[in-house]
């Protein structure tokens, strides 16, 4: 049985309606639901236009304003920079494999956490993790390697993508690799 769609609507007033609950709710609300897991789309109550994205970006610029930014000036100047350019598809894919990599490594790490020790691991102390990471550094180096080498192939995939569109738009010129010389 496939989970359902948690429907949130977002009246003129800004205000959200979680359709499940029949409450309104917060932003702080729908990223509990991220935290979650749980599948939802927000919609415009009038149009029933997708608003999804432009919520998720809504809480992290509240995340971001919070203190403790993810994102540096420079990152987010180089996002910029992308849109409107022939890479923002590959850029925006390259990001998302990169995360799911990075998330998948992450669980993975957790996993072997409850392994060795059981339960939950997010109760550890941050000394003991240390000290588990650096048991841990022969399995972690290796998982780092994949994560970098699947990030780096990712990588090279786009700069060929890049080359190949280069090459095809210059295919009808003609050019001449020798520098010109000044004629006597």
């Amino acid at each position: 049985m496939s989970e359902q769609v948690r429907l949130i609507k977002k009246y003129p007033n800004r205000r959200l309606y979680d359709t499940k609950t029949s409450a309104y709710i917060t932003l702080g609300d729908v990223k509990d639901l991220v935290l979650k897991f749980e599948t939802f789309k927000v919609v415009d109550a009038k149009t029933s236009e997708d608003l999804t994205r432009s919520i998720l970006l809504q809480i992290i610029l509240e995340e971001e304003a919070g203190g403790a930014p993810l994102f540096s000036s420079e990152l987010l100047s180089g996002f910029i920079r992308f849109y409107g350019s022939t890479m923002q598809g590959m850029l925006g894919k390259y990001l998302e494999n990169n995360m799911r990599t990075f998330v998948d490594f992450q669980q993975k790490l957790q996993e072997q956490s409850r392994t060795m020790h059981g339960g939950d691991s997010s109760h550890l102390q941050a000394d003991f993790w240390a000290q588990f990471l650096n048991f841990q550094q022969p399995a972690m180096q290796s998982m780092m390697t994949a994560y970098m080498d699947q990030s780096k192939k990712m990588f090279q995939q786009m700069q060929d993508k890049l080359q190949s569109q280069t090459r095809n738009m210059f295919t009808g010129f003609q050019y001449n690799d020798t520098p010109n010389k000044p004629e006597k």
